[in-house]
């Protein structure tokens, strides 16, 4: 048997929680204090996502960059694709909160949007 040590981020607790794999199987999670902390460790375990954070080029605008975000967590292998669409990307002002800057960002159903405003 294998364990694995998780602190939980779904939550202000910060839980220590720990995983128990069998065979690459999970035969238990405890240490959470809510419902969510399992959730989170299995999938950390099965399928670990991250939001992607980011800044992108604008020409013509009060400042030379935008700050940007996937719109939700993308699979983790998808992370450094992710980044690499980003630095092809030039924008010109304005940009606003919300402006979708990549629809679909590498296939994953999710889009990076535009967090700041460059007039």
């Amino acid at each position: 048997m294998e364990t694995r040590e998780f602190t939980c981020i779904r939550c202000p607790l910060g839980c220590n929680v720990t995983a128990t794999l069998e065979n690459g199987k999970i035969v238990s999670i405890t240490g959470n204090t809510c419902p969510r902390g399992a959730e989170y460790v299995t999938n950390e375990l099965t399928d670990p996502r991250r939001i992607v954070t980011s800044l992108v080029k604008v020409d013509g605008g009060e400042r030379p960059v935008v700050s940007v975000k996937t719109a939700s967590d993308i699979p983790k292998g998808k992370i450094f694709d992710c980044l690499e669409e980003l630095k092809k990307v030039k924008l010109t002002a304005p940009v606003h909160i919300g402006d979708v800057v990549i629809s679909d960002v590498c296939g994953c159903g999710v889009d990076v949007v535009a967090t700041g405003t460059v007039l």
